[in-house]
């Protein structure tokens, strides 16, 4: 389950009930904001921010004109999305360094957030905006913690200092500064030791550091799940340190969302930060007008296009234009192709989630079954040979049962995949003539005519 997922259904129902009535009134309204407050306090979000939230949404509904163009329930999303945005919006758009470097990144929180993985993640998002980037844990209770920070910088590409647990972790700091400095990096990463809970020595640790090292971001990295117990461990870590944002970890997970909706209000602190998944370039900006689109149901195209032209893989694509161009056959190993390419950018339900609800309505297969049929559908093309890759011609029966038997699967789940291939060999047809090719260079280039920009 996504992050807001239940939200997202119950703010859609509540927007269809809306539907073709003739203007927005006190009653309707009235109702409408009932099932919002129920399913905003079902995410788990903090009560004073839900009682906050619904009476400015419902000053400005019941202020609102409805022009023609424009349905009640039109208005009344209009209305939410953009008091969804204030809600969340900070005062910083997008996370950036432009203090003199090195610049220095503590990552503070609770034990099991994600603090370790997300200092991996963050200096991987740095590492591509082409910073130099340090690593530096300073967690002397937790070889293991040390360890997998080594790991994860050796894995991203970053430089990392040497723990010595017998120090203390205000002077492991101090000292990786000055490496850094000697280094040239432009960032230090510095990832601090965690609790179960909230403890006045955990506190004080953290106060060393950031003391010792001067920290120009004080990032507290947020469980999404954790709900709104991550929010008052949030608001006592502000306490002690001054922070400048939250990271938002594990929000594909099976979270409400609460925590997301509540922790910039109840903290005064932005999320700069989102991490969907457990890969390690599953760490992106947060920004607020999409977060806010994708709660509503309005889905985030942008971020899906733009997450096309990040990891689709250009020059596979190309070849595939070519040949596609120079009417040569569409065969199983650019399918097989085209598939992995599908789960190296999420699978079917990362696709999923930043499509709008409406186009997803009609009776279109779950996420979950669509990840499966494109696992089968690889182990089907595995069991083939080279020839029978190139040449789907010759899968007369007999090769198909062998097929099934090496994929482990029925023979009507081949003779499903090859009816599939068929109907997407027709369609390739109709691109010959470069209109294959002249799509794919639309993505490599840019947006596609007609997309907005990145806000």
């Amino acid at each position: 389950m996504a992050l807001f997922e239940n939200l997202t259904t119950r703010l859609s129902r509540t927007v269809d009930t809306l539907r073709g009535r003739g203007r927005i009134t006190e009653e309707n309204v009235s109702d409408s904001l009932r099932e919002v407050r129920m399913a905003l306090l079902e995410a788990d979000v903090a009560l004073p921010v839900v009682k906050a939230f619904i009476e400015r949404v419902k000053q400005k509904a019941l202020g609102a004109e409805v022009t023609a163009s424009l349905s009640p329930g039109q208005a009344f999303v209009g209305i939410l999305h953009k008091e969804l945005v204030t809600l969340m919006k900070g005062d910083r758009e997008r996370f950036e360094l432009r203090a003199q470097p090195p610049v220095v990144i503590l990552l503070a929180g609770l034990q099991g957030a994600g603090k370790t993985t997300t200092a991996g993640k963050l200096a991987r998002w740095l590492i591509e905006q082409k910073k130099r980037v340090l690593l530096v844990s300073t967690d002397i209770r937790r070889p293991a913690a040390v360890l997998q920070l080594q790991r994860l910088a050796e894995q991203v590409g970053a430089g990392i200092f040497p723990t010595d647990v017998k120090q203390s972790p205000a002077v492991i700091a101090r000292e990786a500064l000055e490496a850094a400095r000697k280094g040239v990096y432009d960032a230090l990463i510095v990832d601090t030791a965690g609790r179960l809970h909230v403890d006045t020595e955990l506190m004080e640790e953290v106060k060393q550091i950031e003391r010792a090292v001067e920290t120009h971001e004080r990032l507290f990295v947020i469980d999404a799940m954790a709900g709104q117990d991550a929010v008052n461990s949030a608001r006592a870590f502000g306490a002690a340190l001054d922070l400048t944002g939250v990271i938002l970890t594990k929000a594909d997970g099976d979270a409400r969302g609460g925590a997301a909706l509540s922790v910039r209000e109840v903290t005064g602190k932005p999320i700069v930060m989102v991490g969907m998944g457990e890969k390690l370039e599953a760490l992106e900006p947060f920004d607020a007008e999409r977060m806010a689109g994708r709660i509503l149901g309005m889905g985030d195209v942008v971020a899906l296009v733009e997450q096309v032209q990040k990891q689709v893989d250009v020059d596979e694509a190309q070849k595939l234009a070519k040949k596609v161009a120079k009417g040569k056959g569409f065969d199983l190993v650019d399918l097989k192709s085209q598939l992995e390419q599908l789960q190296k950018m999420g699978g079917v339900a990362a696709l999923v989630d930043k499509l709008p609800q409406a186009a997803l309505k009609g009776g279109a297969m779950p996420p979950d079954q669509g990840e499966k049929e494109v696992r089968r559908q690889i182990a089907i093309i595995n069991s083939m040979t080279k020839k029978e890759r190139r040449n789907p011609a010759v899968l007369d029966g007999s090769r198909r049962r062998r097929i099934a038997a090496g994929a482990g699967v029925q023979v009507q789940d081949v003779n499903k995949l090859m009816k599939q291939f068929m109907e997407m060999q027709k369609v390739m047809k109709s691109f010959s003539g470069g209109k294959f090719k002249r799509m794919m260079q639309a993505f490599k280039g840019g947006m596609p005519p007609g997309f907005p920009g990145p806000r």
